[in-house]
């Protein structure tokens, strides 16, 4: 991780200057983008380990260059956080369900962003072998945590590495209740700087991901999540 390539796509010049600071005190080497269109070329000249990708750029926008990337099979393995402007839901939603694996609300703090992109590399970089034996079966839906694959009654699931997480975890144990906290440290790890709202969001984002079979995420009012229990 300390030798990590980011790409930042973001317009804004005091923001990159920003990210330079931040960045070089890790460690890691920044590629910067001015545009989605000169972001999108870069991503494939540097391959790097994370983008970071600003939402409102001029031209082509962020949502745009992120369906783009998930399309191409070299870069779709590579996580994205997106940078949105503050009270912009529409576009988390979005970007979530294009396949963001999470996302900062503009103005962001380094620290956070740093932290973030830590906990998506650390993801990234997890064994296969400490994966569970065999897939998880339940309800038609298939997780295989070491193939990295979810099929719904048999078709592959398009799922963010947050989303696909989050299935796996809620797959283990159908009808057990898990609170918003104990989902972000399952995920994310302990620490990790993300509000409940947030959580809210990548079930949604899940939900919709899942079809006719999201229905099966049910809300504990006050409480949390659960996989409706099989019968």
């Amino acid at each position: 991780m300390g030798k990590a390539t980011i790409l930042a796509i973001e317009d804004d010049p005091d923001i990159r200057e920003l990210l330079a600071y931040a960045f070089g005190r890790e460690g890691w080497t920044l590629v910067e983008a001015e545009s989605a269109e000169e972001g999108l070329k870069a991503a494939r000249r540097s391959k790097p380990d994370l983008i970071v990708l600003d939402v409102m750029l001029p031209g082509m926008d962020g949502l745009e260059a992120l369906r783009r990337m998930k399309a191409d099979p070299e870069l779709a393995p590579v996580p994205v956080i997106l940078a949105t402007a503050r009270g912009e839901e529409a576009d988390v939603v979005s970007g979530l369900e294009l396949g963001a694996d999470d996302y900062v609300p503009k103005p962001f703090s380094p620290k956070v962003l740093v932290a973030r992109i830590r906990t998506a590399l650390r993801r990234a970089e997890a064994p296969r072998d400490a994966a569970p034996a065999g897939p998880l079966r339940v309800h038609g839906l298939s997780v295989d945590a070491e193939r990295h694959e979810a099929l719904a009654d048999g078709v592959p699931l398009d799922l963010s590495a947050t989303e696909f997480a989050l299935l796996e975890l809620l797959c283990r144990s159908p009808g057990r209740v898990y609170s918003r906290q104990r989902i972000i440290d399952a995920i994310k790890g302990p620490d990790y700087p993300v509000t409940d709202r947030s959580v809210d969001v990548q079930v949604l984002s899940l939900r919709r991901r899942l079809g006719d079979k999201g229905e099966l995420v049910e809300t504990v009012r006050g409480v949390g999540y659960r996989l409706r229990a099989e019968a």
